[in-house]
């Protein structure tokens, strides 16, 4: 119970300031100081949420599917580069740099040479998104296979430990915390990623809804949309956060006895 409660008081101000600053949204529409074609009000983009919510589910299933196909991949390329770029040195050296420069180019700049160059079609916005959520979480396992004691690997070393046992035993639990850290940035990276990649071409999915009621002015239906975006992104984050809870319970372990 006191748990939850403390739980309530951190969230709190949090939520005190998200209303407030609803309220004063709210009111600048509603005065005239902002127009409805500058800003919509919050209730007439709640209204246009609900009004077109069939619609909204049907391009957002599309979305998903391109953001959970690109995070999967994702995911698997970071778990076989990170421990080969940990393990050969030269590698690391290698790519490593380029890594860091593929998140140096805007996605918005990449989206429409990935779209020259495989079309219209789900191909380019998955691996846009590949691009964007590859690079958070092969860092973050790569910083925690290098987080571990040295002295720890030596000692399992002379108690006759292999390389598979020292990784399993020792650097992959590690690395865990600052995987699920990693995780969590690129699923929400994933449905942005898979947006900004619909902007430039394709049939269906939030960022061709978002593009459709632009060139009508339906200012009400684009501010919809990304209510939705932070409604999944926020989805996605607590999931990873629950995934996190059952891989390590430990941790909630602890944090509940330091409490």
């Amino acid at each position: 119970m006191k748990e939850k409660l403390e739980n309530i008081t951190n969230k709190l101000p949090a939520v005190l300031a998200l209303a407030g600053i609803i309220l004063l949204w709210q009111v600048l529409c509603s005065s005239g100081v902002l127009p409805a074609y500058m800003l919509p009000s919050p209730v007439a983009v709640v209204s246009a949420f609900f009004g077109d919510l069939p619609n909204l589910m049907t391009h957002a299933a599309v979305t998903l599917q391109e953001a959970a196909y690109g995070l999967m991949i994702g995911v698997v390329l970071a778990f076989v580069m990170a421990p080969l770029l940990d393990r050969f040195e030269l590698l690391q050296k290698a790519f490593y740099p380029i890594m860091i420069i593929t998140q140096t180019i805007p996605t918005i700049a990449l989206a429409p040479v990935l779209v020259l160059w495989m079309g219209f079609g789900m191909a380019p916005k998955i691996t846009l998104v590949v691009i964007t959520t590859f690079f958070p979480i092969a860092v973050g396992l790569l910083d925690g296979y290098k987080s571990v004691d040295p002295d720890t690997i030596r000692l399992m070393r002379a108690m006759g430990a292999s390389r598979v046992q020292i990784f399993r035993h020792a650097q992959f639990p590690a690395a865990l915390p600052q995987f699920f850290s990693g995780l969590k940035i690129s699923a929400s990276y994933a449905v942005v990623g898979a947006v900004i990649s619909e902007w430039l071409g394709g049939f269906e999915g939030l960022g061709v809804y978002m593009t459709r009621s632009r060139k009508a002015y339906a200012f009400d239906r684009m501010f919809a949309v990304i209510l939705l975006i932070v409604i999944i992104s926020l989805l996605l984050m607590w999931l990873v956060n629950i995934l996190r809870d059952i891989s390590m319970p430990h941790l909630r372990a602890e944090h509940s006895a330091r409490n």
